[in-house]
């Protein structure tokens, strides 16, 4: 062996993030959400329900996080075969995230901003017209997450039943190669009912029991959950932009790989980092006195389908 041996391998194609039924359901979603969203906001107004007006500016950053996952599918899609993307168009859909994420904490601060002043100042409210606004609104949430849902829960578990003769035992956890894109746009959409929910319950409130602060609470409540999942998807959607990886379950699978191998080698080096809906990119530097190949190493670890690239360097 020399002194240093240097091997790359890209065992399987990278999968970008175009998904035509995806990118179809979801512009369905975006148009039917944007009508369902001037109607809460204005019907808000109106019949002066701070609740109904928190939900509606809770659904307009759903229309945003939805228009930017539409947004995604077309970039992605019509970048797809463009060379200055190594490792494919995936993080596209990242980023659409993290704007969608910055633009529903301005959301929250709004919600509520505006539900305090209205907590302080109540005004009277039209609650037959805001209940029957609300409904509909939490209808609408319920049709979108019926679109959305087989993106979210659709996975595929991988086979690593490749007949490779290992001496070492192997219990891997199985990936769900799901679409990120997809399933931040179907967990927006059961957030937002939660927040119609409680709407319909601060106005039903309102009315039987003449709780007219129950309106502004809910839309302090409705403001505090907008906030708690723009913060997730911020950090969710900041660590794969960062390459903030090397938590994942892969990397430990690497080391175990490596500890357990018949040849003895011991992690010098090493770097992971995600390309792909659960695809990995990997860079392992190894210490070994034995006389054997990088490529020995890289068919080792290649039993784990999610490491789509691997780069090996062998030292002395």
């Amino acid at each position: 062996m020399t002194p240093a041996q240097h091997h790359k391998t890209c065992h399987h194609p990278i999968i970008n993030a175009a998904n035509p039924l995806a990118e179809k359901n979801t512009r369905r979603a975006v148009i039917l959400t944007a009508v369902m969203m001037v109607l809460e906001i204005a019907g808000g107004w109106y019949y002066n329900s701070m609740a109904l007006l928190a939900d509606g500016w809770h659904m307009s950053s759903h229309v945003v996080a939805l228009g930017l996952a539409l947004f995604a599918y077309v970039m992605a899609r019509r970048l797809a075969q463009d060379g200055r993307f190594s490792f494919g168009t995936w993080k596209i859909e990242v980023l659409g995230a993290y704007t969608s994420a910055i633009l529903l904490l301005l959301v929250a601060v709004t919600m509520l901003y505006h539900s305090g002043e209205r907590l302080l100042n109540p005004s009277e409210i039209h609650y037959n017209e805001a209940i029957a606004l609300a409904t509909l609104g939490l209808a609408v949430n319920l049709i979108c997450a019926w679109w959305l849902k087989d993106g979210h829960h659709h996975h595929h578990g991988h086979d690593h039943d490749h007949d490779h003769d290992h001496d070492h035992d192997h219990d891997h956890q199985h990936h769900g190669h799901e679409d990120l894109n997809l399933r931040a746009a179907y967990m927006h959409v059961i957030a937002d009912a939660a927040t119609s929910v409680l709407a319909i319950i601060a106005l039903i409130g309102g009315k039987l029991w003449g709780a007219d602060w129950l309106d502004p609470v809910m839309g302090i409540v409705g403001g505090l959950l907008v906030g708690n999942w723009a913060l997730g998807l911020l950090r969710t959607s900041s660590r794969a932009l960062l390459d903030a990886e090397m938590d994942a379950p892969v990397v430990k699978e690497i080391r175990d790989v490596i500890a357990q191998s018949p040849v003895p080698a011991t992690i010098r080096d090493l770097h992971v980092w995600r390309v792909g809906r659960d695809q990995y990119a990997c860079v392992v530097a190894l210490n070994t006195s034995a006389n054997t190949s990088a490529d020995f190493f890289k068919q080792q670890l290649a039993i784990h389908e999610e490491l789509v690239h691997i780069s090996i360097e062998l030292h002395a």
